[in-house]
């Protein structure tokens, strides 16, 4: 299908500048600004951080509060050529359960405008796209919940979009169906398109995204190179729980050691604060059996993710 939506020259294919966005008194997104041209990248934050309202408003559907959001150059707001541009996969079912894939697919076809036969043969190909032929002539109401993420996928791409909106794709499948489906973005990615998608799942950035951006309370924590943003990640203070033989003693053995920052005994609690997850978590089995002290329990007590993000937005 050809492009209808011609790109401003020197525009990216998407842009947020000083967005926010509130319902009454509360707040979604607070003066976000960033820019996407090409590539996959993360939409990385917890669960109500404000991802689904910032991809809505890149798919035209919500009007930012404040600030603009620009798609090739264009508002993105009532300007509804731009549908022609993007592929929106919603977090919510947005399927009809009395249809199947392949109905689902052809119906969001006929809707870009193709003719039946185009309309057609563009499901065919997305519903491929996605390893759904097997089951594209059964009704979506007998679907599991990653079969349904699938076939909202391939109703996104039936026109070839340039720029593809995932709302917390991965969720419900399997992880088989997982690794096709990032191997599929990373793939539309290195044709050239611009793919945004939300998680609340740290590793499933880590295997897709190039960027990676971090939304906390609406507010932008961090973003940037996706190795640079997790290294913010794991050198943060961390804090643990302890129970051993004797916790006063393995406490002054830990104090000794140079990533450990403060050791407190509370309510019969040891808890233990270090500056290197992993050198901690390494020394101290070693620092226990020199002193001849059992170990019962390790536990993080901050590794979250919301803690994660918290952390990054108190830098």
């Amino acid at each position: 299908m050809t492009e209808q939506v011609q790109q401003q020259a020197g525009s990216p294919a998407v842009e947020l500048a000083n967005v926010s966005r509130w319902y009454g008194n509360v707040v979604a997104v607070n003066d976000i600004s960033f820019r996407l041209d090409g590539g996959v990248t993360g939409l990385l934050g917890p669960n109500g951080a404000g991802k689904s309202t910032l991809l809505h408003m890149i798919a035209g559907f919500l009007a930012p509060s404040s600030g603009s959001v620009t798609v090739a150059g264009a508002p993105s707001w009532r300007h509804p050529e731009m549908y022609r541009r993007i592929g929106l996969v919603p977090e919510h079912e947005a399927v009809y359960p009395f249809l199947t894939a392949r109905q689902f697919a052809a119906a969001n076809a006929r809707l870009q405008g193709m003719d039946r036969p185009a309309a057609d043969a563009a499901a065919a190909r997305a519903i491929a796209m996605v390893e759904l032929e097997d089951a594209a002539d059964r009704v979506i109401g007998t679907y599991s919940k990653g079969m349904r993420q699938r076939a909202k996928v391939a109703a996104a791409l039936v026109h070839d979009p340039s720029i593809l909106l995932l709302d917390e794709p991965f969720n419900g499948m399997d992880p088989r169906q997982r690794l096709h489906m990032m191997s599929l973005l990373q793939g539309m990615a290195a044709e050239g398109r611009t793919i945004l998608f939300s998680s609340h799942i740290l590793e499933e950035v880590e295997r897709v995204a190039d960027r990676v951006l971090v939304i906390v309370a609406g507010r932008l924590a961090a973003s940037g190179d996706f190795r640079e943003i997790r290294r913010l990640m794991t050198d943060r203070p961390h804090t643990f729980t302890v129970r051993s033989s004797d916790d006063r003693a393995l406490a002054a053995e830990l104090l000794r050691e140079p990533t450990i920052a403060g050791a407190a005994l509370d309510g019969g609690l040891l808890t233990v604060r270090s500056t290197d997850f992993g050198a901690f978590s390494r020394a101290v089995s070693g620092v226990a059996r020199r002193a001849q002290i059992s170990l019962h329990e390790l536990l993080p007590t901050d590794e979250s993710l919301e803690s994660v993000f918290s952390y990054l937005v108190r830098r």
